[in-house]
C-alpha cells in the first residue's frame, strides 16, 4: 500500500505539472489571440487560431483526465482494503465468538476501532491530489523565484556615494562599446563612440536593425552586458543601479501603452510631485492641450483599452506630454512622429523645436525632417557609426545620411499627395 501510494503520488505531481503547464500555454495563446482578434478577423484565420487552441485544450483535457484516473485508483484501492480488512475480521471474529474464546462486544469493538484507524488514511489518500496539485504550482512559482535579479552579479557603487555626482546630468559618453544579445551570437553594436553634453542634442538616424534602438536600451540599462564602457557623469554605468540614475531620464517610446484611467493619470503615472498643474503644463508644453480641451471633462476624460477612443496621433501626443512631466533632465525621444498624421506630426515638430532648445536630447528618427537642428547626428549601419556630423556637414558629405534624407523627403512627399486626393 505504500509502494503504490508513493507511485501514484509522483505520477500525480508530473500530470499536475504538465495540466498546468498546457493551461498557461492555452490562456497566454487565448489572451494573445484576443489582443489581436481584429486581425485574425481581417485574415480570415478563425478556424486556424480555434484549432490552435483546440490542441492546448486537448492536452490539458488528457493530462487531467490521467489525474482523475491516479486518484480514482488510489482511493479505490485503499477504500478496497479497508473493507477488506474488516470482511477478515468479522469472519475471523465470528469463529472465535462461536468458540466462546472472544464475546461479541470486544469484536464490535475491535472493528470500530480498525474503522476509525482506516477513515483518517483514507481522508489523506483524497487529498493527495489536491496536495500535488499545490506542490505542482509551488514549482511554478519557484522558477520565479529562482531566476536572477537583473543587476545579480554585478559589483554597484552605494547609493549614498553617487547620489551627490547624479543629481545633476552633465555627460553621457560611449567608449568603444559593443553589444550582443548572446554570449556567442552577432554584435549588434560595434566599437560605438560618442558624447553627449548637458544641453546639446545627438540624434540617431539609419535602416531598420542598425542598432538606434540598442543604444537607447543600454543607456536605460534594459540591456546590460556591454563590451567597453558608458560613462554617466563619469561614472561607469554598469556601477550604477537603475534606480539611482532613473530619475535623469524621461523616455518617449514608439509604441505607447496607455491605462484604462483618465487622461490625467496617463501623463502623470501617479508619481508624487506631478499634479493637475504640472499635467496641464506638460500638455500645453506638447500641444497635445488643444485635442484635451475639446474632450468632454477635459484631462479626467478617460481612456478605453490602450487609448483606443482616441486617435494615434492624440495618443502619441500624450505619451509626449508624459514624457515631460516625469521631469528627467534628458529627454530620449524613440521616433517620436511614427504612424502619426500631417497635423499631428507638425504639432510634434513643434514641440520638438521647443524641447531642443530647453532640454538635453537624445532621438531616433524616422522622419529626418524631425532632427536636422540636433548638435551632432550619428548614422548608423549595421551596428557601427558611419557617419557623424551636422545636418549640413552630412548633406554636404553626400553619404548614406543624404541618401537616407533624400527617401525621407520622397515618402513625405508621397503622403501629401495621397492625403490631397
Amino acid at each position: 500500500m505504500i509502494y503504490l501510494t508513493v507511485y501514484v503520488r509522483n505520477r500525480l505531481r508530473q500530470m499536475h505539472q504538465i495540466t498546468r503547464s498546457a493551461l498557461a500555454r492555452g490562456i497566454g495563446y487565448l489572451q494573445e489571440v484576443l489582443l489581436g482578434v481584429k486581425t485574425v478577423q481581417l485574415y480570415r484565420a478563425e478556424q486556424e487560431v480555434e484549432t490552435k487552441y483546440q490542441s492546448y485544450t486537448d492536452e490539458f483535457l488528457a493530462a487531467q483526465m490521467k489525474v482523475n484516473k491516479y486518484d480514482a485508483i488510489l482511493f479505490a484501492f485503499i477504500s478496497g482494503v479497508t473493507s477488506i480488512t474488516i470482511a477478515l475480521m468479522i469472519w475471523f471474529g465470528s469463529g472465535q465468538v462461536l468458540d466462546a474464546s472472544l464475546t461479541l462486544g470486544v469484536l464490535i469493538a475491535f472493528i470500530n476501532t480498525l474503522e476509525k484507524v482506516f477513515i483518517p488514511i483514507r481522508d489523506f489518500t483524497s487529498q493527495i491530489a489536491s496536495i500535488q496539485s499545490s506542490f505542482a504550482a509551488f514549482d511554478h512559482i519557484e522558477e520565479l523565484f529562482v531566476e536572477p535579479l537583473e543587476e545579480e552579479g554585478h559589483t554597484l557603487l552605494p547609493s549614498d556615494e553617487i547620489e551627490p555626482k547624479l543629481k545633476e546630468f552633465q555627460s553621457l559618453e560611449f567608449r568603444d562599446v559593443s553589444f550582443r544579445y548572446k554570449q556567442d551570437g552577432p554584435y549588434v553594436l560595434n566599437d560605438v563612440s560618442f558624447t553627449l553634453n548637458k544641453g546639446h542634442q545627438v540624434a540617431l538616424v539609419g535602416s531598420t536593425g542598425s542598432g538606434k534602438s540598442t543604444i537607447m536600451r543600454l543607456i536605460t540599462k534594459t540591456y546590460r552586458d556591454y563590451e567597453g564602457s558608458i560613462l554617466l557623469n563619469g561614472i561607469e554605468l554598469s556601477q550604477i543601479a537603475a534606480e539611482d540614475c532613473a530619475h535623469l531620464f524621461s523616455m518617449m517610446m514608439q509604441d505607447v501603452h496607455l491605462f484604462e484611467q483618465s487622461i490625467d493619470f496617463n501623463i502623470a503615472l501617479g508619481k508624487q510631485g506631478v499634479g493637475r498643474d504640472q499635467v496641464i503644463e506638460a500638455a500645453r508644453y506638447v500641444y497635445a492641450d488643444r485635442f484635451i480641451d475639446q474632450l468632454p471633462n477635459n484631462y479626467d476624460f478617460k481612456l478605453d483599452k490602450n487609448g483606443a477612443n482616441l486617435s494615434v496621433g492624440q495618443t502619441q501626443l500624450i505619451s509626449f506630454a508624459r514624457a515631460v512631466a516625469q521631469g528627467g533632465q534628458i529627454m530620449m525621444l524613440d521616433e517620436a512622429t511614427s504612424s502619426v498624421d500631417s497635423i499631428t506630426e507638425d504639432l510634434i515638430q513643434k514641440a520638438m523645436s521647443r524641447l531642443y532648445q530647453d532640454k538635453t536630447v537624445i532621438a531616433i528618427a524616422h522622419r529626418l525632417s524631425t532632427i536636422k537642428h540636433s548638435d551632432i547626428i550619428l548614422v548608423l549601419d549595421k551596428g557601427e557609426i558611419v557617419e557623424r556630423g551636422s545636418h549640413q556637414q552630412l548633406i554636404e558629405f553626400n553619404g548614406l545620411y543624404a541618401s537616407l534624407l533624400s527617401e525621407s523627403k520622397g515618402d513625405s512627399l508621397e503622403q501629401k499627395n495621397v492625403s490631397n486626393m
